[in-house]
């Protein structure tokens, strides 16, 4: 039970932190309200947690037997994110009475997680850190994705929330613009970790 709670810990504090998951969400919540925004909450919920797995399961091994591999999947990840950001930028919402861009779906934001970097740094340190070869990895494996899909179903909500909350507070078209514009900054600004070698 004390593993338990300390995997939850590992696992609030890194997912309830600013990240591009929180912070896609929290646009999508400002731009597209919960119901819309619902599937690309699922996506990460499930598509992080089946990561998890399959790192667990053996792909970090791959990676450390091909490293070109995770050089390839960071440079995607990097170009994905800041195709995103461009998307967050320059979305807008039904204050002008049409909408410009979609919230990612559960498919869109469950592949993301396989080019996110944060996510990746997440799911390789909590199975090297909360892992033991004295017993068998599978259901290591197992407890450890469990706890990160309770712990992520609520850190998600919460950043959903926020952008739900916000969007109450941005009253016309402008202020939304500069939110997204801000959004999307940070976004990049995420980024620049994974560049740094």
């Amino acid at each position: 039970m004390e593993l338990i709670l300390t995997i939850a810990l590992f696992a609030f504090s890194s997912g309830i932190t600013p990240g591009p998951n929180n912070i896609m969400l929290m646009s999508s919540g400002v731009n597209f309200g919960v119901k819309r925004s619902l599937p690309h909450l699922f996506g990460i919920c499930i598509g992080f947690p089946a990561m998890v797995l399959a790192i667990g399961l053996g792909l970090s091994a791959v990676f450390q037997s091909y490293p070109i591999l995770h050089v390839i999947v960071k440079y995607v990840g990097i170009s994905y994110l800041l195709y995103l950001a461009w998307l967050i930028a320059n979305s807008s919402a039904k204050m002008n009475g049409k909408v410009t861009v979609t919230p990612l779906t559960f498919i869109q934001a469950a592949a993301f997680q396989w080019v996110n970097p944060k996510a990746w740094i997440m799911g390789i340190g909590a199975i090297a850190t909360f892992t033991t070869m004295q017993q068998a990895l599978a259901p290591q494996v197992i407890t450890i994705v469990s706890v990160f899909f309770c712990v992520a179903l609520p850190s998600a909500f919460v950043w959903l929330g926020f952008g739900v909350a916000l969007k109450r507070i941005l009253k016309n078209q402008r202020q939304q613009k500069i939110f997204n514009v801000s959004m999307a900054l940070l976004l990049v600004l995420s980024i620049i970790p994974m560049i740094a070698p």
